[in-house]
């Protein structure tokens, strides 16, 4: 198959009628072009330029030739250009995936003022806790929680969370709050993923760790659910750091064993390659990296 790159030489040297102005425009050395013409020609069988000591001059084959491949060429050159330029300027449709536990008014005021600030990019959010197929499902970035599955993604640490222990006043009312884990198998708790109303949660203080069990009257497979209730007095819920905070602050919710969380977890922005980010990937990443987040912990 003929070299694009001959042609392209070629092209520019009938053009310039000249293998010195086209070496200039080329930013190649004569020699170089000269070679890269007399290659061509040796492919197509013909001769495509009368070169004498004093001027280069296209025949009739080279003519029709240069004016066949002027045209795919300019157009080869176009599309070049535009994917260049949309490498460098951030702009198009940006596809990201997030769980529920993020779909909270910090991340869609976050979402806003990207938009507002790349008002080139559009955004289409998937708002879900399935793990999607990034590559087959074309998302760009997703932003999980936790343990990794798919070792063949790229990922970033954003943030981290934990979780803590707490309850309501009405469901403590009248009942002893827990002194330590062990205790916990005493007292109704709200699940998250638990399998016929029991779970085991793993807690940590300092060097101490522990596996406990526990149960209670109802489990979720998401954390709204599970904060619901636990405001509600159903019992005591291992709570991200988010759902709490603030009620804990306000009095709502009591933070029960304060010496003991769940182990640190991580928050990823996941994407599929790290080759030829696209613009709108980058400045999403670095808006997400620099943003100082409610709905986690900064990274230590």
């Amino acid at each position: 198959m003929t070299d694009l790159n001959d042609i392209a030489v070629f092209v520019k040297v009938a053009q310039f009628e000249s293998f010195s102005r086209a070496a200039h425009a080329l930013g190649m050395p004569i020699s170089t072009v000269s070679r890269k013409v007399t290659a061509l020609e040796q492919q197509l069988g013909v001769t495509l330029l009368q070169r004498t000591t004093r001027k280069v001059g296209l025949t009739a084959q080279g003519r029709a030739y240069s004016s066949q491949c002027s045209e795919p060429l300019a157009l080869l050159n176009d599309a070049e250009r535009v994917l260049t330029q949309a490498q460098k300027k951030p702009e198009g449709l940006l596809k990201i995936s997030t769980p529920v536990i993020m779909g909270q008014e910090p991340f869609y005021e976050f979402v806003s003022s990207f938009l507002k600030t790349h008002p080139g990019i559009q955004v289409d959010l998937f708002v879900t806790n399935l793990f999607l197929d990034l590559i087959a499902e074309n998302v760009d970035v997703a932003l999980r929680f936790g343990e990794l599955r798919d070792s063949t993604l790229v990922a970033q640490r954003i943030g981290r969370s934990v979780r803590y222990l707490v309850a309501s006043t009405d469901y403590l009312k009248d009942r002893i709050p827990p002194s330590r884990p062990e205790d916990l198998r005493d007292h109704q708790c709200v699940l998250l993923n638990g399998r016929n109303n029991e779970a085991e949660w793993h807690l940590v203080s300092g060097k101490k760790s522990v596996k406990q069990p526990v149960s209670g009257p109802i489990s979720s497979k998401d954390y709204q659910s599970v904060s619901a209730f636990t405001y509600r007095g159903h019992g005591v819920g291992l709570l991200p750091s988010m759902y709490c905070d603030a009620q804990i602050a306000s009095g709502e919710l009591v933070r029960l064993l304060p010496e003991w969380s769940s182990p640190e977890i991580f928050i990823h922005a996941v994407y599929p390659t790290r080759r030829f980010l696209p613009t709108k990937l980058q400045v999403f990443l670095e808006a997400l990296k620099a943003w100082k987040s409610p709905l986690w912990l900064p990274l230590r």
